[in-house]
């Protein structure tokens, strides 16, 4: 047994040296850099799909999501931007099979979006894994919508937030104010779609976001922001975050760069 542990840390350790070597190495982020850039011009997230639904998500990210669920074990899991369903229907069967392995039996999805629609609406309650989702319809800055999310966070202990909604500036520093103090201690905040400020063609024309204005740049912000003053989370402790530069260098393609933000 002992063998067995030493092996598994050696592989491990074996690991980690590598991701570190890939994400400090200038000609694979280049490379990552101009294949992201191309395969947006395909819409290449749009394409896959979790368990029936679409999930409009690099499925490199929704491994690297994956991790995490498992390694933090939330009692909640908050996203706004629902779109058509795939993501929440992903962490509710993730949340699933955790607690088939032990975990919280009672962990739960809840997703916002501003305009659910209705043929979305119905494919995600006549899901098999709807029984750990429920959805709130109105826009996440929303104080009215803010609160009833905060009540639904009150008595869970362990809170991880995605962000996945409007991605211009503003709307992201507002959602950052209004969630990211409900995140515990050693979760994550996750800011998708940071990548708008990195890699051209990663924005349509159409979208009031792009270079400057964008998840990472409201981000950026809110780190500023949390080093500057004495902001506290929902715990009354002091809210701190930082950047989880493993995660990225390990995935190297991602939506998110800078976007994993955990608690400490």
């Amino acid at each position: 047994m002992t063998k067995q542990i030493d092996d598994h840390l050696e592989f491990k350790a074996d690991c980690a040296r590598e991701i570190a070597d890939q994400g400090g190495d200038r000609e694979m982020a280049e490379l990552t850099r101009e294949w992201t850039s191309k395969a947006a011009q395909f819409k290449y997230s749009y394409h896959f799909e979790w368990l029936g639904r679409p999930i409009i998500q690099h499925p490199q990210d929704m491994v690297g999501v994956q991790q995490l669920l498992w390694k933090v074990q939330p009692d909640l899991i908050i996203e706004t931007g629902i779109a058509r369903g795939g993501s929440l229907i992903f962490y509710a069967s993730i949340l699933e099979l955790i607690s088939l392995c032990g975990g919280n039996n009672d962990a739960k999805v809840l997703g916002i979006d501003i305009d659910i629609r209705a043929h979305n609406k119905k494919a995600i309650l006549d899901h098999p894994m709807a029984s750990r989702i429920s959805m709130l319809e109105g826009s996440s800055t929303d104080p009215s919508i803010v609160s009833l999310v905060r009540e639904a966070a009150q008595p869970c202990e362990t809170i991880l937030l995605c962000l996945d909604s409007n991605h211009t500036h503003d709307h992201v520093a507002q959602e950052l104010e209004a969630y990211a103090p409900m995140v515990s201690p050693n979760s994550y905040c996750i800011v998708f779609d940071t990548i708008i400020e990195d890699v051209p063609g990663t924005s349509l024309s159409d979208r009031p976001w792009g270079k400057g204005n964008n998840p990472k740049t409201a981000v950026q912000a809110y780190l500023e922001n949390l080093a500057d003053g004495d902001m506290r989370g929902a715990d009354g402790e002091r809210l701190n975050f930082v950047i989880d530069e493993e995660i990225e260098n390990q995935l190297l393609i991602t939506v998110a760069p800078g976007g994993f933000l955990r608690r400490i």
